[in-house]
């Protein structure tokens, strides 16, 4: 067989590969807005199966079980939050900082569902989805530490003085987007300022970690 001829058998198996992708890709979507409204144990596979308007061994095929679906969805949850915090990496560092916030916020706003599995660990104590959900912890303290310090390996101090910043960030998005009494950009204003404040606090007791200039000016 020459090479045009591999080529022409190998399209079938491409374009085979492209509607697995997307049709597993759909599945994760209808699995969101699934378990956004019902626990996990409320969910049979049955139930799940009659609800996607799918056939159950469908869902066995891409995902094996019921676990192994609901942890994708998860896990493509926290892809698309890790990428929306992280973006603007052509900003200078402070630009980024408020960048970060800026999508961190519209990530929560316009995906609710996923934002509350994230950042509530899944249902009751799963250690797996938590150590999902600490990974993105890990990711925005990286992100922060980078536009902050033009560095991500911090020492103990800075790391748990803005991993105690994310942890409240968390609480107060979430009580936001259930409750969005102040307009995106006064939330993300209230944010930088006490990231500022964090960042300051870090510098008194670590001086090895100076806070950027713009976190200065608001003391």
């Amino acid at each position: 067989m020459n090479i045009s001829q591999q080529r022409d058998a190998a399209r079938p198996r491409a374009r085979g590969t492209e509607r697995s992708m997307a049709r597993r890709a759909e599945l994760i979507t209808i699995g969101r807005k699934l378990f956004a409204d019902t626990s996990y144990d409320a969910l049979s596979m049955d139930d799940i199966a009659r609800q996607a308007h799918v056939a159950k061994g469908l869902i066995y095929y891409y995902f094996q079980s019921k676990r192994g679906y609901y942890l994708a969805i998860i896990q493509d949850s926290v892809a698309d939050l890790v990428t929306f915090a992280a973006s603007g990496l052509e900003l200078q560092p402070v630009d980024r900082v408020h960048r970060t916030i800026d999508s961190y916020l519209r990530y929560a706003e316009h995906n609710q569902a996923a934002y509350r599995t994230i950042v509530s660990g899944g249902v009751g104590f799963d250690t797996e989805v938590h150590a999902i959900r600490d990974g993105v912890r890990e990711a925005i303290v990286a992100t922060i530490a980078e536009g902050a310090y033009g560095r991500t390996d911090i020492a103990p101090i800075a790391r748990m003085g803005l991993l105690a910043w994310v942890c409240s960030v968390e609480g107060a998005t979430l009580d936001w987007t259930e409750r969005p009494e102040l307009p995106r950009d006064t939330m993300r204003e209230l944010l930088v300022r006490t990231l500022g404040g964090a960042l300051r606090a870090i510098e008194e007791m670590d001086p090895a970690y100076p806070a950027p200039e713009p976190a200065r000016r608001e003391s």
